[in-house]
């Protein structure tokens, strides 16, 4: 009862930003995005044809109007139509949505679990020379481009011109099997790049948690080594652990499949968002801008009920 009065709660309390959020993205695309007028009218079309056109696309209506109009489609999730391929917005989403999980979620899976670990071996034996191995990796995962390792990747795995294992481009999966083929180049890439940020940010929680009064007490109390970095260290810092891996979900969705699908042709949500920015497809760009705003908030949610979960001492209030 606590955690469904904790939802509803916040549910509400995430109203206003997702109304800011929609509200400044809904503004940036009217007053800059593109105009579709002239782009459905041949050349030297006429006033009347020209006001026929805007009526059509809703242009002529006040801006107050064509917002509650776009919270309303948020709310039904009843988007309209693709400018460019015509395809309901909803269906389109339905459909590319779950590619998207299927490709980035082993790699963002994979690179925070090894992260995690290596973060621990960096911690456990900090200072030495295993230590400034791991860290000096992830100085130099963090400092290569992540479309480069997308590219390197590809050449080396997916190409005539290195081992050939992979498909190239596109996503035609039947099976299993498939599914893997298709997968691998994209999740290894996620997760080279990956490594270097969660390592560095996982290793620095676990020292910090080191420092504390009560690893010192536990560890003088002869406390053995692996059950002192579960229990006492490992635990403690599921804090911090939870909110990156958590406020990261919304993000890897559609900004972390976007340069991955774009190139290797895998039509996801990041393909299709790609696509509506540089055609200027305004039914999905706001169907996606939306949906990603909504998204934070329940993951604001998630992390606060996962809080209470790895420490009861937190009140959900």
């Amino acid at each position: 009862m606590e955690i469904l009065q904790y939802t509803v709660r916040k549910l509400i309390s995430g109203i206003p930003l997702v109304l800011g959020v929609t509200l400044i993205s809904f503004l940036l695309m009217v007053y800059f995005g593109p105009d579709k007028t002239y782009e459905l009218l041949g050349k030297n079309p006429t006033a009347q044809e020209i006001a026929e056109v805007r009526t059509q696309l809703g242009y002529d209506q006040p801006f107050l109007v064509r917002y509650v109009d776009y919270l309303r489609e948020l709310v039904t999730l009843e988007f309209g139509n693709s400018d460019s391929t015509g395809e309901d917005v909803a269906s389109l989403l339905a459909r590319t949505i779950p590619i998207s999980l299927a490709l980035t979620g082993p790699g963002f899976v994979l690179g925070n679990l090894l992260g995690v670990l290596l973060a621990l071996f960096a911690a456990f034996y900090r200072s030495t020379w295993v230590d400034k191995a791991i860290m000096a990796s992830a100085v130099v995962g963090m400092s290569i481009s992540f479309l480069i390792v997308i590219i390197a990747f590809q050449i080396i795995f997916a190409s005539s011109y290195g081992l050939g294992w992979f498909p190239v481009r596109g996503w035609s999966v039947h099976s299993f099997g498939d599914y893997l083929s298709y997968v691998a180049v994209p999740t290894m890439a996620m997760v080279f790049v990956a490594l270097g940020y969660n390592t560095r940010f996982y290793r620095s929680v676990l020292v910090e948690e080191m420092t504390r009064d009560h690893v010192r007490t536990a560890r003088a109390f002869g406390v053995p080594p692996a059950k002192l970095f579960y229990k006492n260290i490992l635990k403690n810092s599921m804090i911090p652990i939870i909110t990156r891996v958590v406020f990261s979900i919304p993000l890897v969705i559609i900004s972390g499949s976007l340069l991955i699908e774009s190139y290797f042709g895998i039509p996801g949500v990041g393909k299709i968002t790609y696509d509506a920015i540089i055609s200027g497809d305004q039914p999905v760009l706001k169907a996606v801008v939306g949906l990603t705003a909504i998204l934070f908030v329940l993951a604001q949610l998630l992390t606060d009920i996962l809080y209470r979960a790895v420490d009861p001492r937190i009140s959900l209030k």
